[in-house]
């Protein structure tokens, strides 16, 4: 007998309501769907997803790699090819101005001149000479004081001149080699632009590039120019001399 739907007298309408609310939560309960324990979640990578990832990482540092390092090795050599050229006028400033001795005559064409030897003098001090001669200038690039050839800054001008007398007032041709101090090792052969031969062109003469992927070829001078220096009892005759192709005996002034 459902005792709620069909009370007897004896029971209070007080408790036929409380009755009738139970009743009415527990048919609630009944038609409430039960939930299904969810299975506890599994985050992270598998171990499958973390070797694909290093397989896709180590794929893109091998495009990109060889990219970052062309790009350093080349911002590198170019400015050392800077630095190279700006100790060079330096020094023909020094050179002309008198503040800097004029290098050894070398009784030859310049563009005969052959490399120095790979090989330093025990005395070669920040701004001179290298040894007893005039013909290696210490530019000092890590401010040691001297020049050696295990400095990656340090640079060595070979100078050369040419003129009709041994007699530096009267004017002369300037000729300019600039090396990195590190080439100046045993077992490596400095040459010059007159040795190198350039592959692409086929032709005779060739200087560093600035564009590079590795270290540079420190046989090759980083640069190699040539200017003339007049004094203040350099004379027209002394031009013409110095100027005149000896093979050519109309070309005089």
């Amino acid at each position: 007998m459902d005792f709620c739907t069909k009370p007897s007298l004896s029971i209070c309408l007080t408790d036929f309501i409380a009755c009738k609310k139970k009743q009415n939560a527990m048919k609630l309960i009944k038609r409430r769907p039960q939930q299904i324990a969810s299975q506890p979640s599994q985050a992270g990578f598998t171990i499958i997803e973390s070797l694909v990832a290093m397989i896709v990482v180590a794929i893109l540092m091998s495009a990109i790699g060889p990219v970052i390092v062309l790009a350093t090795a080349t911002r590198i050599q170019s400015r050392r090819v800077e630095l190279a050229t700006q100790a060079a006028k330096a020094y023909t400033d020094a050179v002309s101005a008198g503040s800097v001795e004029a290098p050894d005559p070398a009784n030859k064409d310049i563009g005969t001149v052959d490399a120095p030897t790979a090989s330093l003098p025990s005395s070669c001090d920040s701004g001179k000479y290298c040894g007893s001669t005039k013909i290696l200038y210490c530019i000092d690039g890590d401010n040691d004081g001297k020049c050696t050839n295990t400095s990656a800054k340090d640079l060595i001008i070979q100078a050369f001149r040419t003129g009709a007398t041994d007699d530096a007032k009267s004017g002369y041709g300037l000729g300019l080699r600039v090396y990195r101090a590190g080439a100046f090792q045993t077992g490596i052969v400095l040459k010059a632009s007159k040795d190198i031969k350039d592959q692409d062109k086929d032709k005779i003469g060739k200087q560093q590039n600035s564009f590079t992927g590795g270290i540079g070829d420190r046989q090759a001078p980083l640069v190699e120019m040539t200017t003339a220096i007049a004094t203040g009892k350099t004379t027209f005759g002394d031009f013409c001399t110095r100027f005149k192709d000896p093979k050519n005996s109309s070309s005089g002034c």
